[in-house]
């Protein structure tokens, strides 16, 4: 396990303007979740930096790695993403990226990206979520909890597909290959069309914290895209102007969840 003098705090200071905020999320969100040998077999996913319950966007700048993992292999889709304005719930415009994947064999396909570092002024931080989703084809279910081999990953301990409205999620945080114990997991639901109102700020991003083994546990009760961030803060830092500012390095996995009809 990952040793507390090497920075990964759980609830550092970096991170404790951020729960008052708005939560970031890095978002990978692909047509489906689960493509059947008689559907279509060309995917879309959207890339986008975003909040996701509240709706506001982010600019997002080209990111250094998208990728696929499939049958134990990486393939490097980087070159295959396009630019695209992505609208939020007040109407303005944010960058952002998509990309169209023809899936060509049965298995899991784990896309994964690590975007460019975003500097949050209101949190002197630069901020770097590397981000997940698992996307099974054609009905064989194997790959999905095999490690991509990111800075900072949740490794799903539930298969992060098939999933009913109020199954439980669980995932271990790792950062550099290792349990992080206590790691802070933000939850947010993906309100896409800004419906859902929240009653309060707490009920936005719901909060979990991993076990001792750098396991975390949620229940889903709301059918559609749910996102967990483990956040963390690097054990390097970045400049600024000259200065240098910590880095909130997040491991984000996106599930969805159906409702049993």
């Amino acid at each position: 396990m990952i040793k507390n003098s090497f920075s990964y705090l759980s609830g550092a200071a970096l991170l404790a303007t951020s729960m008052s905020a708005s939560a970031h999320f890095q978002m990978i969100i692909p047509s489906d979740d689960m493509v059947k040998q008689t559907e279509n077999r060309i995917l879309n996913l959207d890339l986008l930096f975003w909040h996701p319950y509240e709706g506001g966007g982010m600019h997002m700048a080209k990111p250094v790695k998208f990728g696929l993992m499939a049958g134990g292999k990486k393939r490097d889709l980087l070159s295959k993403i396009k630019p695209h304005q992505f609208t939020d719930i007040h109407g303005d415009q944010y960058d952002g990226y998509t990309v169209s994947y023809k899936l060509k064999r049965p298995g899991d396909n784990i896309f994964y990206i690590e975007p460019a570092p975003y500097w949050e002024p209101s949190e002197e931080a630069f901020i770097i979520h590397y981000t997940k989703v698992v996307v099974n084809s054609f009905g064989l279910e194997e790959g999905w909890d095999k490690p991509v081999g990111l800075k900072t990953e949740i490794m799903p301990l539930t298969r992060p597909y098939g999933l009913y409205t109020g199954n439980v999620f669980q995932g271990t945080v790792l950062v550099n290959g290792e349990p992080v114990p206590f790691s802070e997991v933000e939850v947010e639901y993906y309100n896409k069309d800004g419906k859902l109102k929240p009653e309060a700020n707490p009920m936005i991003t719901q909060v979990v914290k991993a076990d001792s083994n750098g396991v975390f546990t949620y229940a889903m009760p709301k059918a559609g895209w749910w996102g967990f961030a483990a956040l963390n803060e690097d054990e390097n830092t970045m400049k600024h102007e000259g200065t240098d500012y910590p880095v909130e390095i997040g491991a984000v996995l996106w599930v969805e969840t159906h409702d049993m009809e």
